[in-house]
C-alpha cells in the first residue's frame, strides 16, 4: 500500500457542465436578480415537495431570514440542539431571542425528542430540529410536539438536501432551510435556501432578503422604475451565477447522494468488523444521503483516543474533522449562558468519541480500503 496517499476530507463536485452553465450566466445582462435565480427557486421548490422556495446567499441567512418572518423578538426561546454549528443557535440571537440548547440521541446524534419536550416553556416559539450528517430527525415527533405547543419548526437542512423522513424530503415539513456551500451535497459555492408551503411567509422572506422593497430590478425595468420600502430588510441575495451552478448541480443531485450512501454502506461493512469502532445508525424509515460520515471509537475496546486516532490518521494523509464541539463547550455561548459541564451528557460523551472521516460519491475503493486499513493497524503503530 502507497502510504503516501492523500485523501481530502471533501471534494466539491464540479463538471464540464456546470462550468459551461456558470459561463453561461456570465455571459447574460443578469447576473444577479435575474431569471436564473427564479429557475433556481421553481426547481430546488419542486425537488423538495414544497409550495415555495426563496434563494439566499447562505444557509445562515435562510436560519435568520426564518425567524424574522414568523416575528421572534427579544424575550422568545428558540430550541436547538447542542450538537450542532454555531449558525443554528446564532441566528435566534440575531433576533434577540434566547437559543435553549437540548441533548442528542445516542444514535442519530439528532435532536433528542424528551430533551425537546422537557425544556418547552410559555416562552418556546419555535424549534429547531437539525438533520445531523444527513439524517432526518424524527418529524413526525417533533410536528406533533409543535403542533401541541403551537410552536413553528425551522428544519435545518444544511446536511440534508435529498434525504427523507417516511418517503417524504427534509424541508417540506416545516421551513426548510438549506446550504449549498462547498462542502455540501450539492454546492452554488456560498449559498442556501428557505423553503415553505406558507405564502404568507414566503413573500415575507422574498421581501426581507432584498431590503424589503416592494419590486426587484428585474421588474422594474420591466414595469416602472417605483419601489417602496416596507420594513427592514437585508442583502441576502442569490446571484445568477451562483444560480446556474445550483441548477446544474441540481440535476445530478440524486445521483451524487446515492453515490455517497453506496460508499457509506462500503466503510460500514468493513468497518464494523474492528472492535472498539461504532459506523453512522441509519434509522429506520430514514433516507440517509451522508453528508457526513462520522463514526465513534469506544477506546476501552478500541485501545486508543479518538484524539490519538485523528492524529495517526493525520500522519497518514487521512483528511479528517469533529462535527460538533458541543455549543455549551464554546467560549461565546459559556459565558452568555453559564452552561456547565454535565448539563449535556450524551452529547459529552459523544464529542469525546466521535470523527469524521473522508464521504463523497468520488471515494474510490481502494482509497476506503486505506483508511479502513490504517484504522484498523493503528493500534500496533
Amino acid at each position: 500500500m502507497n502510504y503516501d496517499i492523500s485523501i481530502p476530507f471533501s471534494i466539491p463536485d464540479i463538471t464540464d457542465e456546470d462550468k459551461q452553465a456558470v459561463l453561461k450566466a456570465l455571459d447574460s445582462r443578469w447576473l444577479t436578480g435575474g431569471p436564473k435565480a427564479k429557475e433556481f427557486e421553481e426547481l430546488f421548490a419542486n425537488y423538495i415537495g414544497a409550495k415555495y422556495a426563496i434563494s439566499v446567499n447562505s444557509c445562515t441567512a435562510a436560519l435568520h431570514l426564518s425567524l424574522k418572518t414568523i416575528d421572534i423578538k427579544p424575550g422568545d426561546e428558540v430550541i436547538v440542539p447542542v450538537l450542532t454549528f454555531a449558525a443554528t443557535a446564532n441566528c435566534a440571537l440575531f433576533c434577540g431571542a434566547k437559543p435553549v440548547f437540548v441533548d442528542v440521541d445516542n444514535k442519530t446524534f439528532n435532536m433528542s425528542i424528551e430533551d425537546l419536550q422537557r425544556k418547552i416553556t410559555d416562552k418556546t416559539k419555535a424549534i429547531i430540529p437539525v438533520h445531523y450528517g444527513g439524517q432526518s430527525c424524527d418529524m413526525n415527533a417533533v410536528m406533533e410536539i409543535a403542533k401541541d405547543n403551537n410552536l413553528y419548526v425551522i428544519e435545518d437542512c444544511a446536511h440534508s438536501a435529498g434525504s427523507m423522513f417516511r418517503g417524504r424530503k427534509t424541508g417540506s415539513f416545516g421551513i426548510g432551510c438549506f446550504s449549498f456551500y462547498p462542502t455540501k451535497n450539492m454546492t452554488t459555492l456560498e449559498g442556501g435556501m428557505i423553503t415553505t408551503n406558507d405564502e404568507v411567509i414566503a413573500k415575507k422572506c422574498k421581501l426581507a432578503r432584498s431590503h424589503y422593497m416592494t419590486k426587484d430590478a428585474f421588474d422594474r425595468e420591466k414595469l416602472s422604475w417605483y419601489y417602496d420600502i416596507t420594513g427592514l430588510g437585508y442583502n441576502y441575495r442569490l446571484n445568477d451565477v451562483q444560480s446556474a451552478l445550483g441548477i446544474s448541480q441540481l440535476k445530478r443531485l440524486d445521483s451524487m447522494n446515492e453515490g455517497k450512501r453506496k460508499n457509506a454502506q462500503y466503510l460500514t461493512s468493513k468497518l464494523s468488523k474492528i472492535p472498539g469502532i461504532i459506523p453512522p445508525y441509519e434509522a429506520t424509515n430514514c433516507y440517509h444521503i451522508y453528508h457526513l460520515y462520522v463514526i465513534r471509537i469506544i477506546k476501552s475496546f478500541f485501545r486508543l483516543s479518538r484524539d490519538e486516532l485523528f492524529r495517526k490518521l493525520s500522519l497518514k494523509g487521512i483528511g479528517l474533522s469533529v462535527h460538533y464541539t458541543p455549543l455549551h463547550f464554546l467560549s461565546f455561548y459559556k459565558n452568555i449562558f453559564k452552561y456547565k459541564k454535565g448539563d449535556f451528557p450524551v452529547a459529552e460523551e459523544l464529542y469525546r468519541e466521535i470523527l469524521s472521516l473522508p464521504m463523497y460519491h468520488q471515494l474510490t475503493k481502494e482509497q476506503m480500503d486505506f483508511i479502513v486499513e490504517q484504522i484498523s493497524e493503528s493500534i500496533n503503530q
